[in-house]
Parts: C-alpha cells; structure tokens; sequence
C-alpha cells in the first residue's frame, strides 16, 4: 500500500510562508473554513478528511494589528482539537514563532511560567509535536513539552545574507546581551566558516527592570570591524539599537544585526528607523505587517525559511 502524503494546514494569518513551505516540500497547501462571528468568537475547521493522516498545521504566533498573539494562540488550539477529534493519526503543530517563550521562568514572587503553561495547551489538544524556529530559551522549550518538540535554527539564511553583506572587511558578532551568547557565538563560528577567516566576538551588557534597560559596557573587540549583532527576536527594537550604538562608540566601523523573527511591534519602526545599524537581516517567520517606515523598510533583508521547515516536515513524515 502506497504511503500517503502529509497534509498540510496554515491558517490564514500564515499563508505566505504556508504556501513557500508547501511550494519547497512539493505539498497542496490546504486552506481550513475560518469564521469570525459577531462577538468576536470565531471557529476553524478542516474542509478535508484528516483520519488517519499525518497532519501538520502552519501558523505563527506573533501579536499583529487585529490579532493579537492570544487571539492566534486559541485559534491554533482550537483547530488543532478538532482534528484530533477528527481522527488525525498525528498531529504536528510548526509554530516557527512561538508566543510566550520568553516568560520560562519566575523572575518575581508569583510570576507566571507561560511557556509551561502552554505546552499544557498543545498537549491537551492531541498535539503530538511541536516544531518551533529559534525558541527563546531551547532548554526550557524542551523541558516544558511532554510530547515531541523540533527547534529548528535559521542561523544558516541568514549567515548567507550577513556574509555577502560584509563582504571582505574584518567582522565580529556581538551579543546584544550575555544570556544570548551561546546563540551568538554558533551564528559566530558559522560566519567564520562562510567567510573563511576568524570573527572576533563580543557581548553588551544589559539589565531590565520594569521595561528599562540599563548597561554600557561592552565586552570584547570590536574596533575597526562590521560589527554583526545577533538576537533570536526584534520587538520594539531597543536592545538592538542600544547595543549598535554601544558598538559605534566603541569603535566598530559599521553596524549590521541579525535576528530571526522580525516583529516590529510598538515603537520599533520609529527606533530602528533612527538606528545605526546600516542593514538589518529577518526570517520570513512572521508576516512583515508590522514594519511601516518606508525608509526603514529599504534596510531590511527578509530571508526565507520555508525550505527548512519543508525538509522537517518530509524527514517527520518519512518512515523511520
């Protein structure tokens, strides 16, 4: 008996990279019935037969202009248990930006653990496995979960895109904090590979408290280099141009960033547009809905992900 396809699912907010995912994997992107009613509830469901299928449903969850992260978060869920209920004989959910993986730990008396918390979401809905591009905190990601979990790394479209951009001068990557050192020096010894030569490395220093950052100094050399800033996530923008315009002050030639979901929310047009950094590189994780500032628009480099993800879903699928 011939082994069936996968099927795959995005809902509607995902449906540009759905389609370059099912475009890369040689897939029929299936479109799920979606209804907002009157009070702002709203219902989603297959108009395809699942039982029995190896199913797989695209969807990040990145807040946006008339969705907000909560809003996608329950839409996901919900069509994710009805396919359960529907007979789905697995059911991977690949979220490449997964909301509430920043909050992972108490940092205050009574804080809330989301991340753990939604895990216990997914899994409550038959989610088999949970696929995810550069989670926050890998190691909470994966002790959170008791099913399955997948973090994929984007570090290689974009260390392509970095590298032609810096070309031949002398580079090094640069931490915009110190816990995301471990990610820099990975993306660090990727773009040394690429441009065949050493890349110095670099961390700034960094505190928040009640949504200020603090912190000046700046460990490690930078003068004279392409200063290469290196985060998981640009939000409202501030961590990235406060570490570039530490790098300037400390020497650095020139600023470039690199982060893997762009999404731009609050103020961070008007931060990054008034930035430094000369050339900032994203991942096609999330739709770029966010970024408005036409200016700022020509500086961003968008690279896409959808072969990875592609290649994950046809390596879950086949046999083992």
């Amino acid at each position: 008996m011939t082994r069936r396809e996968p099927q795959l699912f995005a809902l509607a907010a995902s449906r540009e990279l759905g389609l370059a995912v099912a475009r890369a994997a040689g897939l029929e992107l299936l479109a799920p019935e979606e209804r907002v009613f009157e009070d702002g509830e709203h219902k989603v469901r297959s108009l395809e037969s699942v039982r029995g299928r190896d199913v797989y449903v695209l969807h990040s969850l990145n807040g946006e202009r008339g969705a907000s992260a909560d809003e996608k978060l329950v839409r996901l869920l919900f069509f994710l248990g009805s396919l359960a209920d529907a007979g789905a004989g697995r059911l991977t959910a690949v979220v490449p930006y997964l909301a509430y993986a920043r909050k992972d730990q108490r940092s205050k008396a009574r804080d809330p653990v989301a991340t753990r918390y939604v895990a216990s979401f997914f899994e409550a809905m038959g989610t088999q496995c949970v696929v995810t591009v550069d989670v926050h905190n890998l190691a909470a990601f994966e002790n959170a979960y008791r099913c399955r979990t997948l973090n994929l790394e984007a570090a290689d479209a974009l260390v392509a895109q970095v590298a032609r951009l810096v070309g031949d001068a002398p580079a090094s990557v640069v931490s915009p904090d110190a816990g995301g050192i471990k990610r820099a020096e990975r993306f660090r010894a990727k773009l040394a590979a690429a441009l065949g030569r050493p890349v110095a490395a670099a961390f700034a220093e960094k505190h928040r408290s009640e949504g200020e950052l603090r912190g000046e100094a700046l460990v490690g050399e930078v003068r004279g280099t392409t200063a290469v800033i290196v985060d998981d996530l640009v939000s409202a923008g501030h961590t990235l141009d406060r570490a570039a315009r530490g790098c300037l002050a400390h020497g650095a030639a020139r600023v470039l960033a690199a982060a893997t979901h762009g999404l731009f929310a609050g103020p961070a047009n008007e931060v990054l547009a008034r930035s430094p950094i000369e050339r900032l590189v994203v991942a096609d994780t999330v739709a770029s809905a966010g970024l408005t500032d036409r200016a700022l628009l020509a500086r961003v480099d968008r690279v896409s992900i959808a072969p990875l993800i592609a290649r994950t879903i046809l390596h879950l699928h086949a046999p083992s």
